[in-house]
């Protein structure tokens, strides 16, 4: 593995770092933090973009969750130099299908985002449990039970005894709901 001197960033933008045969867990946020993934359909739009792209890439797709107005995933990523044209094609494609959907033309939808490389267990365990957290800790619901994550498929693959210890051994700091309340 060796690091790729990163461009420089305009100010409004961030810096990515390149790391080529690493986990990367990205963050995309909607414009203005607009809620543009409501009703669920659009969800689903986005989920069907984020497989396809995956899978277009070949950059296996680890854990996902899906918001109104932002998501998270992480990916395992061979070859760092197409990043920005996946997500380029990611969240172009996603948006042209949501705004053929709405009759609007050419709204932009998506805007920068933001990625980390995962250095380690503990800290591909924190994103993970991260991941699988954020629709509780942002209300979206009670349980982990949520459609737009991949933890049903994580406790499919893993066992759901496997899950909690993972939340148990590599907490997240900022998740203030506990499980007791639920």
């Amino acid at each position: 593995m060796r690091p790729i001197k990163p461009k420089k960033a305009f100010s409004n933008r961030p810096v990515h770092l390149k790391m080529d045969d690493s986990f990367y867990f990205f963050t995309v946020r909607a414009i203005e933090g607009q809620w543009f993934l409501r009703p669920d359909e659009y969800k689903r739009i986005l989920k069907s973009k984020l497989i396809e792209k995956t899978e277009k890439f070949g950059y296996p797709l680890i854990a996902y969750v899906i918001l109104p107005n932002h998501y998270h995933f992480i990916v395992k990523i061979g070859d760092s130099r197409d990043n920005s044209k996946f997500i380029g094609e990611l969240n172009g494609s996603s948006a042209r299908v949501i705004n053929r959907v709405d009759g609007v033309i050419a709204r932009k939808i998506w805007w920068n985002y933001y990625d980390h490389i995962i250095r380690g267990e503990e800290d591909f365990f924190k994103h993970l449990n991260y991941i699988h957290q954020n629709p509780i800790k942002h209300g979206m619901a009670k349980t982990f039970e949520y459609e737009f994550s991949s933890y049903n498929a994580w406790v499919k693959k893993k066992g759901i005894i496997y899950l909690n210890d993972a939340f148990e051994r590599y907490p997240i700091v900022d998740f203030v709901a506990h499980m007791d309340d639920f």
